[in-house]
């Protein structure tokens, strides 16, 4: 007698989309309200100005790469004095991205530009002691330009995630981290969602809400109805989406590198390259610049390469009586910290406002002290340049 018929077990499926209501539901208004109320709460005010973590011993404080985004300044002065109680000097300059901001006296900004020397969007760090408002009119549009600009890449990233024309986008995403098509789905019905909800509430949104991440907090927002593992895997597939976004991204509406660092300046600034592993070539093009950030959290691998260029740079001569500084930035974004914990990315709330450890690496403190560099110098020298 033959075997009876196996059944067919169905692949497992992580989520039934039936379940999965296209319209905007309360619950989804409500999350998306939230994870866009820079109103601090008393317990956010606390972690804020009481860090968990404390450093007495460190006494220099260099900060020229951190993001004080929607945590008000005084906030951020209450945070800096508990890190650091003993410090001697400091030289903390906040750089938001594409908005000017102020800090004791002095301003700073991190721009996006791009470099046509080799066809590829950059960034620099423009830092100002007591910039006159009223001179850096040319200034502060170029910033709103491009801070506009860059925020439409947030449509461009929800439309790629949504709309019918980008398929192939989502299929060569899909591809890159194997996302099942359930998978795909639920992340299209989600990012038509939080378009819908953006419409709705245009008027009442934070200019900072247009940024890329507002998919990566959304998502996160819906961890208690979906599961940590489903938004885990919507979170892989859904940066993968971004990065073909940014890829695309047209350069052409950017300011080019040298316009920027003309501008900048004609008003006394002091200019820095950050993270130069993202964009090597860079280091080529030799740039009026004061600095190069040889250390970030997110560039880690060639430090003592990097100091080691800067060195040997500034023996030849190249830069005359003004030699490349080195700075380490711990690009420190303060929004990360008024999440709520299990959301959090663990190693950006690990960031902290002056805090670079590899000051303390033996390895790079050897290259450090050869080169006659430390956080001392890097302040006192700085802060003269600013000074003008």
């Amino acid at each position: 007698m033959p075997d009876s018929p196996t059944a067919i077990e169905p692949r497992c499926v992580e989520i039934d989309l039936s379940t999965v209501d296209p319209a905007v539901t309360e619950d989804d208004e409500r999350d998306f309200l939230r994870i866009n109320d820079f109103a601090l709460s008393p317990e956010q005010i606390s972690r804020i100005v009481a860090p968990a973590r404390v450093y007495p011993r460190q006494e220099y404080v260099l900060a020229a790469h951190w993001h004080p985004e929607h945590v008000p300044m005084e906030l951020l002065k209450q945070r800096i004095n508990a890190l650091y109680p003993n410090r001697v000097d400091e030289l903390i300059i906040p750089t938001q991205h594409n908005v000017l901001m102020e800090y004791d006296g002095y301003q700073g900004v991190e721009v996006d530009c791009y470099s046509s020397g080799f066809n590829r969007k950059v960034q620099l760090l423009l830092h100002f002691k007591g910039l006159d408002p009223e001179r850096a009119d040319v200034l502060k549009s170029m910033l709103g330009h491009t801070h506009r600009y860059r925020a439409s890449q947030l449509f461009e990233y929800l439309d790629a995630l949504a709309e019918p024309a980008f398929e192939d986008r989502r299929q060569k995403a899909a591809g890159r981290t194997n996302a099942e098509e359930e998978l795909v789905t639920f992340v299209r019905l989600q990012a038509a969602k939080i378009k819908s909800l953006i419409l709705a509430h245009e008027a009442d949104l934070p200019d900072d809400v247009y940024k890329n991440k507002l998919v990566r907090n959304y998502l996160d927002a819906l961890r208690s109805r979906f599961g940590d593992r489903l938004i885990n895997r919507a979170q892989v597939y859904a940066k993968a989406v971004k990065d073909l976004v940014k890829e695309e991204f047209s350069l052409s509406y950017f300011y080019r590198a040298s316009e920027v660092i003309e501008e900048a300046r004609s008003l006394g600034a002091g200019i820095v390259i950050p993270h130069p592993e993202q964009f090597w070539p860079i280091l080529l093009a030799d740039y009026d610049v004061d600095g190069i950030e040889v250390w970030n959290p997110q560039s880690q691998l060639y430090t003592e390469f990097l100091i080691n260029v800067v060195n040997r740079r500034n023996r030849m001569g190249w830069h005359g009586k003004r030699p490349i500084l080195i700075f380490m930035g711990d690009d420190c974004h303060m929004s990360e910290k008024t999440r709520p914990v299990t959301e959090q990315d663990p190693d950006k709330a690990a960031r902290e406002i002056g805090l670079q450890p590899a000051w303390h690496d033996f390895s790079i403190r050897k290259s450090l002290i050869i080169n006659g560099m430390s956080r001392r110098k890097i302040i006192d020298e700085y802060r003269t340049r600013l000074a003008g």
